[in-house]
């Protein structure tokens, strides 16, 4: 453990840098769009050209899942998502040491700068906690730790994002409230820890000396927080109020719409 620690000390000046290089590239980038992405079950209703799809409600449905498509069908998928998770494991590696070997001084100091220190541990730890479940029920299909046993796929993403937070098929249930309110705060404490860590990742790289400076970059941050938050909560009470029922069907009928014309020359190509 001592040489550990020699080792680290050694290097502390180059490890802080990478540190919160990763923080905002990638894992900030990408928490960045995946909640523009999320985001869409609402602001998508103001997408006119949304597939299959007549109303307000569906048109959100209809982006969302035009938007996971393409996601899911990018070239190099497997690529960003090794990038992105070393970029995790570093961080949060490296994070979890800080924040085990610092000392918090909030009981003789409790001023802001403090606060925000202990909120950024705490935050860092939840964000951790809440990324891990998140992809375990919705990517690694570890459908035993979400109610109802759903389990989440691509090309039905509205509905079983849906049937996840609400905890039925049919109704919202205590278990559904459970887990969207740990997604309430997963989300909002990956938000704070993003921001906050942007504000400091300016003193860390010699951007803000002056208390000026850090008070002007504070409040870029704290504007982009407060957007970034109002997404995140955006995308956790769009899915809780989604009808999974309707979702099913706009999902349906935007695969139809796909499917119709292949389907369609197929029938042509074989008739004689």
């Amino acid at each position: 453990m001592g040489q550990t620690d020699g080792t680290l000390s050694k290097y502390h000046f180059l490890l802080r840098r990478l540190h919160s290089l990763t923080g905002i590239v990638p894992i900030g980038v990408f928490l960045l769009f995946h909640l523009t992405t999320n985001s869409s079950i609402l602001w998508g209703a103001l997408n006119s050209r949304a597939q299959g799809a007549d109303d307000l409600r569906g048109r959100g449905i209809a982006t969302f899942q035009h938007e996971v498509g393409f996601i899911n069908n990018l070239p190099g998928l497997l690529i960003m998502e090794i990038s992105i998770w070393s970029a995790i494991g570093f961080h949060a590696i490296l994070g979890i040491w800080y924040a085990t070997t610092g000392r918090s001084n909030t009981r003789r100091y409790p001023h802001m700068d403090n606060r925000r220190y202990a909120l950024q541990r705490l935050t860092g730890y939840i964000a951790l906690l809440f990324i891990l479940y998140h992809v375990a029920t919705l990517r690694w299909g570890w459908s035993f730790l979400v109610p109802g046993g759903v389990t989440w796929s691509h090309e039905h993403s509205s509905s079983t994002m849906a049937m996840a937070l609400r905890g039925s098929t049919d109704e919202i249930t205590a278990m559904g409230l459970a887990v969207s309110l740990f997604y309430f705060v997963g989300v909002s404490s990956a938000v704070f820890h993003f921001a906050n860590g942007l504000w400091t990742a300016a003193i860390t790289w010699g951007l803000t000396i002056s208390t000026a400076a850090q008070r002007r970059w504070g409040f870029v941050c704290a504007g982009l927080g407060g957007m970034l938050m109002l997404m995140a909560w955006a995308s956790v009470g769009g899915f809780l109020f989604t009808d999974p029922a309707k979702a099913k069907q706009v999902e349906d009928a935007m695969h139809a719409e796909l499917s119709g014309p292949i389907e369609s020359a197929q029938h042509t190509d074989e008739t004689p």
